[in-house]
């Protein structure tokens, strides 16, 4: 028995069943799924709220350097290099954002965590219901001139960073539209210049984090971590290969709204 009280075995197959479907299903919109993790580390099993961000981020940089390798069959790394004055750019602002929003999560009160954390989860629930409506393209970098760009690429950086600190997530559905809109780049590409940008910021947040006592979550919730990134990954995998299958502004729609009734629910009401 665990100190909630549930079997072991039965511990480990719900994680590694939850783990799958929602890496299944990101995997079908392009995401890797942290972001729906969350309310479930919270709800499900029972962890404390930055218990639980911290796990979902160890779980998210599992994940995002797995992903990352698969990405490189498909995007060459010469394409990735090519492009390194963007994920620089980004990373300019998003690894200042994630050291700065992990320091001040680990002394926050669990209320005003809890209440940032679901305001966060729904504005994310809501660019996808956006996206799943209109789309997402470009005609072309927003900016003409490369200092405003540059200053723009700072600025989206440090707000993603600190979205990934704070929900210890890869942060995909906020830097994929970025590189688009920002830089007028293809949506595959940008894709895979996102998880150059993630894993330095996750890892910046990461290490934040390991002042904090909750930190220890990650020895006393080990099966869960392995067992849940396990799933993500073959879900992950497994919704790669079925891409097309669905109709994927539907899904991203469904997704999105489920996101919003799972933000407020688990953390308006989180004990």
């Amino acid at each position: 028995m665990n100190e909630n009280g549930m079997p072991q075995i039965n511990r480990k197959i719900q994680s590694l069943t939850v783990g799958s479907l929602i890496g299944c299903l990101g995997g079908l919109i392009g995401l890797g799924g942290a972001e729906f993790r969350l309310p479930v580390l919270v709800g499900l099993f029972k962890l404390g709220t930055l218990e639980a961000v911290i796990l979902n981020k160890a779980m998210s940089l599992v994940v995002v350097s797995v992903a990352l390798l698969f990405r490189l069959k498909s995007i060459s790394l010469d394409s990735l290099v090519d492009h390194q004055g963007v994920v620089i750019n980004l990373l300019t602002g998003s690894l200042i954002g994630a050291w700065w929003a992990a320091g001040h999560a680990i002394t926050m009160s669990r209320a005003w965590l809890d209440r940032i954390i679901m305001i966060l989860l729904a504005g994310l629930a809501m660019l996808m219901l956006v996206e799943s409506t209109w789309g997402l393209h470009a005609d072309g970098a927003l900016f003409a001139n490369t200092a405003t760009q540059f200053a723009a690429g700072v600025a989206a950086g440090l707000l993603i960073g600190i979205v990934a600190a704070l929900l210890g997530v890869a942060g995909g559905e906020l830097l994929i539209p970025t590189i688009v809109l920002l830089y007028g780049l293809d949506v595959k590409l940008a894709g895979s210049l996102s998880l150059c940008v993630s894993l330095p910021t996750m890892v910046v947040g990461f290490a934040r984090y390991r002042q904090s006592d909750s930190f220890k979550v990650l020895r006393a919730e080990g099966s869960l971590l392995r067992w849940m990134s396990m799933g993500s990954i073959l879900g992950a995998a497994t919704g790669g290969l079925m891409l097309g299958l669905v109709p994927t502004g539907a899904l991203t729609f469904g997704l999105g709204v489920i996101l919003l009734i799972s933000a407020v629910k688990t953390f308006m009401h989180a004990k």
